[in-house]
């Protein structure tokens, strides 16, 4: 399993997400939950040093960050990743980029090539493994409405292989 650095939201954009996700598991379709936190993911690695925790602490400071979930996005082509789109707006682009600034040689052996800075997808994951006869159902559900306000509250070191979360600043 990765590791990796995170955004998460406040508890009223929290609620939306889980609700859209209890939404999606009740209709059938394999949503996150209960097995993860709303997030979306800053940068990707096999392992990332603790020592990032002290260098990303005074990026926790310019949060909260306004964020909006904007239109459904898939990855994947036959059971896809069914996601809501983070609108890249010129705050959070440029707290993307000082992550990878500042955790660039953290990162071990090197980040994911699609979590870098002009290759990376906003997104909040909603659902996977979604099968194409599925999708007209999701979109239903969790596609709705075409944007939802929110707030990024904090961040988070994420260890996949513990599957433990360690909040920054």
């Amino acid at each position: 399993m990765v590791h990796s650095i995170e955004l998460v939201f406040d508890p009223d954009t929290e609620a939306v997400i889980r609700q859209a996700w209890a939404d999606l598991a009740g209709a059938g379709i394999p949503s996150q939950a209960p097995a993860s936190r709303p997030h979306v993911t800053l940068a990707v690695a096999e392992r990332i040093d603790p020592a990032v925790d002290e260098l990303l602490w005074p990026l926790a400071s310019r949060l909260p960050l306004r964020c909006a979930l904007g239109a459904p996005v898939l990855f994947g082509r036959a059971n896809v990743v069914f996601a809501r789109l983070v609108v890249p707006t010129r705050g959070l682009l440029e707290l993307h980029a000082e992550v990878h600034r500042l955790c660039g040689g953290h990162l071990v052996p090197g980040p994911m090539p699609n979590s870098l800075p002009g290759q990376w997808t906003a997104h909040v994951t909603l659902a996977r493994r979604v099968g194409g006869h599925q999708l007209g159902r999701a979109l239903r559900i969790a596609g709705r409405p075409a944007q939802v306000d929110g707030r990024f509250a904090g961040l988070r070191r994420w260890d996949g292989k513990k599957k433990a979360e360690f909040l920054i600043g």
